[in-house]
């Protein structure tokens, strides 16, 4: 039976309540809901008497990083680190980066160097030599050299920024000092827009640093990513309370139901998903991978001989063969994690013409659409 309050205080309550019989909570929730908030209200919640219990990653957590970007020479970029933040406490002292680094190396190929005098980053890459000669016999540079103080693009700084964050976690785990202050965690959208291939590796990665040891805080994680959802939670099983955060019929009122002891419905959250990136205009190149896997799913359901069977066309079936060829291309992009790939005014009219007319087909409960489910 889900359960109603009447406002984020209560509900982050109750999640404070929750974390006394298991360690971690899970929630899945659509954009729009009040995660964010939510994560704001459970970390505020620690500082009624005084000293914050809550390390916590949210959209906030990047307001800690802004670039000098050297706009006079445009040489010199650097990211700088707001030294007047907790979740910063005596970085000089504790080698972050060596600390980082095995934690950006699964993503990354970039490096960076943190100058805890002047409190900022400074990034490097590898890049082609042009000196390099490669038809010397004994080539005098080498094939690649290393270039400094370079912008990286907003989402490797997002990755950037979850890599700190996953190393100050470590710094918890490790019983320092700085950070004894921490009994909770709370993760609100490690990585927004994730592809599902990185959505995987992320979660996996996560669940194996919630488990690896009993020291770790008890922890809170919200997502509106269903994959990263679903696989967090089959990773961690019975050690995670799971549930789905809705808004209720009151503005401030709010709905949690427990998808703990039963499955979580992918494919209904994924159209959810897909209709509010229609109605917001986000629409993204990984979106058609989305799409396709529910066509997959509804095929198999229906017994059909193929998921383009799910694609409906009145009297036209070449249309049919260019969305059929549309997705195919589409959804086996290679598309980064660091950038998801806007889609072309083109495409996105075929992407919502191919929705529609699969939803219209296949009519799903129409309160998956509604204004109060977003």
């Amino acid at each position: 039976m889900p359960s109603s309050f009447a406002n984020l205080t209560n509900l982050a309550l109750h999640l404070r309540d929750a974390l006394n019989t298991k360690k971690i909570v899970i929630l899945y929730a659509f954009n729009g809901t009040g995660k964010t908030r939510l994560s704001t209200t459970f970390k505020d919640l620690g500082k009624i008497d005084g000293e914050p219990d809550t390390l916590y990653f949210n959209a906030f957590t990047e307001d800690l990083f802004y670039w000098d970007n050297d706009l006079e020479e445009d040489r010199e970029r650097k990211l700088k680190i707001n030294r007047n933040s907790r979740f910063i406490t005596a970085l000089w002292e504790l080698e972050m980066e060596t600390r980082i680094r095995p934690f950006l190396a699964r993503y990354a190929d970039f490096d960076f160097r943190i100058d805890t005098e002047n409190w900022e980053v400074v990034f490097s890459r590898k890049i082609p030599n042009p000196n390099f000669d490669e038809n010397a016999t004994s080539p005098l540079e080498e094939r690649t050299k290393m270039e400094t103080h370079i912008k990286i693009s907003r989402g490797e700084e997002n990755i950037f920024i979850w890599c700190f964050f996953l190393a100050v976690v470590q710094l918890v785990l490790d019983d320092t000092e700085s950070y004894s202050w921490v009994k909770y965690i709370y993760i609100d959208d490690p990585i927004s827009s994730l592809d599902e291939h990185n959505a995987i590796t992320v979660a996996n990665h996560l669940a194996q640093l919630l488990t690896k040891t009993d020291k770790m805080p008890r922890t809170v994680i919200s997502s509106h990513h269903v994959l990263f959802f679903n696989v967090l939670s089959n990773e961690l099983k019975k050690k995670a309370y799971r549930h789905f955060v809705k808004k209720g019929a009151a503005p401030e009122n709010y709905i949690l139901e427990d998808t703990t002891s039963k499955p979580f419905l992918h494919h209904l959250a994924t159209l959810a998903e897909l209709n509010e990136s229609i109605a917001t205009g986000a629409i993204y190149t990984h979106h058609f991978n989305m799409l396709r896997r529910v066509m997959e799913q509804t095929a198999n359901f229906f017994d059909l001989n193929s998921w383009d069977d799910c694609i409906k066309i009145e009297n036209d079936d070449q249309d049919k063969t260019l969305h059929k060829r549309i997705i195919d291309l589409m959804s086996h992009g290679d598309y980064s994690i660091y950038e998801p790939r806007e889609m072309m005014g083109e495409n996105k009219e075929h992407f919502q013409k191919i929705f529609r007319n699969f939803i219209a087909t296949y009519p799903f409960n129409e309160a998956l659409f509604s204004s109060e489910t977003n």
